[in-house]
Formats: C-alpha cells, sequence, structure tokens
C-alpha cells in the first residue's frame, strides 16, 4: 500500500494561484465588460448593481476607477494571467530563483497597497462598495498570505524573530481569516444605518 503524501504549500501553492487567477480574471473580465457598456450606455443597468451600499455604478463613475488612464480592471485582467501562466509553469516543474520570488513579492506588495487603497476610497469615500472589486480583493489577498508562506517555506525570504516566525507558521489559517474579517468590518461599521436594521438592531 503506497503511502499518501502530506499536502505542503509548495504543492499546494501552483493551484492556489491557478483557482485565485481564474477567479480574479472572471471578476476582472465582468468589470471590463460592465465598464464597456457604461461608456457606450450612461444609463445601462450594471449586473451587479444589487442595493445602494452593494453597487458597482458609483464606483465604475469615480475617479479612482480610471486612476492610470484607462479602467482598473484591465490591471487585473494582466496580473491575473500572470498568475495563473506562474502556476501552469510550476506545475509544469519549473524552479524560479529567489531573486524573482522576492521582486514578486515585491510586486505583491505593491498590488496589496493598491488594494487598501481603493478599499478606503470605496468604503469610506464614494461609500459604496463594487461586488466584483470585493472578490479581487479577496483572491488577492489569499496569493499574497500563501505565496508569503511558500517564500518563508523555500527560505526565499526568512524571519529573524523565531516567536514572530513560529506564530506566522502555527496561525497562519487564523491569521488569511482576520484579512477576510477586516473588509466585512469596515463595510459593515461604515454601512450600519443600512445593514443594522436588516440584521434586527
Amino acid at each position: 500500500m503506497t503511502k499518501r503524501k502530506s499536502l505542503t504549500i509548495q504543492s499546494a501553492l501552483p493551484w492556489l494561484l491557478i483557482v485565485c487567477a481564474v477567479v480574479g480574471l472572471f471578476a476582472s473580465f465582468t468589470l471590463t465588460l460592465e465598464h464597456i457598456n457604461l461608456l457606450k450606455d450612461p444609463n445601462h443597468q450594471l449586473n451587479c448593481d444589487l442595493n445602494p451600499i452593494l453597487s458597482c455604478g458609483p464606483v465604475m463613475q469615480s475617479d479612482i476607477a480610471t486612476q492610470f488612464g484607462f479602467p482598473n480592471p484591465i490591471i487585473g485582467l494582466v496580473a491575473f494571467s500572470a498568475q495563473a501562466t506562474l502556476g501552469i509553469t510550476m506545475l509544469a516543474g519549473a524552479k524560479m530563483k529567489s531573486w524573482f520570488w522576492r521582486l514578486y513579492g515585491v510586486a505583491i506588495l505593491v498590488g496589496l497597497g493598491f488594494i487598501f487603497w481603493l478599499m478606503y476610497q470605496s468604503i469610506f469615500q464614494i461609500k459604496a462598495i463594487c461586488i466584483y472589486c470585493l472578490i479581487s480583493w479577496v483572491v488577492m489577498f489569499i496569493t499574497a498570505w500563501y505565496v508569503f508562506q511558500f517564500m518563508l517555506a523555500e527560505k526565499h525570504i526568512t524571519i529573524k524573530n523565531k516567536a514572530i516566525a513560529t506564530f506566522v507558521r502555527k496561525y497562519q489559517l487564523e491569521i488569511v481569516i482576520s484579512w477576510f474579517l477586516l473588509p466585512i468590518v469596515l463595510i459593515i461599521y461604515e454601512f450600519w444605518h443600512f445593514f443594522g436594521p436588516k440584521l434586527g438592531f
């Protein structure tokens, strides 16, 4: 009887990159199409306008939707396509050098910074939440966290403080769940006037 191999971050990461990239591409592609439809017809009813809070329209029509002179979802199309390619390449057996992973880590940090800025603008300035943007944020959080775990496991980066290193490895699932809870808590806090009564408060 053959011994079953245990799941490791090294074996799981390629699949995680691909799955997150596919979900991110779906969200980015849908947003791009909706943005084009809105440009063609300003009165177009967006499929992600669910209520006054969960609504893509105000976000798409704001300045932050075209922060670099073109729709932000195009960035997602490029970034998630590259991520899927990386996952497939890893499945094929490719081994990237440490400098690649460190550079990729820097790119992810820049992306996270952009996402947190978009999150702040969306929640506290525009006061509307784009569902497809939220999906992109979530898969980016997952990707960032487990790429970080992979880089630690492969010793592309190290944490010198042993207590912090142990905490990060031991509670990695709890930490990533807290990342998910952060935007949820911020959204409920900012829009309590809308969600409170619906929750019976």
